[in-house]
């Protein structure tokens, strides 16, 4: 039995502790915000925070998140009223939507390290999110109005 911290909420689950965290958010949690892309780390759709780091949650066994905590898509604000959320719905950046929760908790990281970031600096933050939709622009054009909104408050 492994207890887990996801969303200021205790779980306990019962499952190796190499199964992937992404399966457990899905199918034993019912948090299904994450996706599943690739699983082999490489198109960011399943990226969640651990302790405040974006981790690929496809690889990152439970065992690594035990004692840690850990926030999804779900978790990010209690009413979708985080500044990116906000301002993907504000500039429509959503196409298929599938890969937009990884890009926002991905987006999130960097706004917590850099509150004011360059083009550059979401350039390599995102290079690792892969939008099948090809929405970069959008993206890169809300997460500089997220920054914008977060420095006014």
């Amino acid at each position: 039995m492994i207890t887990l911290n996801i969303n200021k909420k205790n779980y306990k689950v019962e499952a190796d502790p190499n199964t992937p965290l992404l399966w457990v958010l899905r199918d034993n949690i019912g948090l299904v915000g994450t996706k599943y892309g690739c699983g082999v780390a490489q198109c960011g759709a399943c990226v969640v925070h651990l302790d405040g780091e974006a981790v690929r949650s496809c690889v990152t066994k439970i065992s690594r998140a035990q004692g840690k905590k850990v926030v999804t898509i779900e978790g990010l604000s209690e009413n979708n009223s985080h500044p990116l959320q906000m301002a993907w719905l504000e500039l429509d950046v959503s196409q298929c939507g599938y890969c937009q929760a990884g890009q926002i908790m991905s987006a999130a990281v960097l706004l917590k390290e850099k509150k004011n970031p360059t083009d550059q600096d979401i350039n390599d933050a995102m290079a690792g999110n892969i939008c099948r939709c090809g929405t970069y622009l959008r993206i890169k054009e809300a997460i500089h109005l997220a920054a914008k909104e977060s420095s006014t408050k």
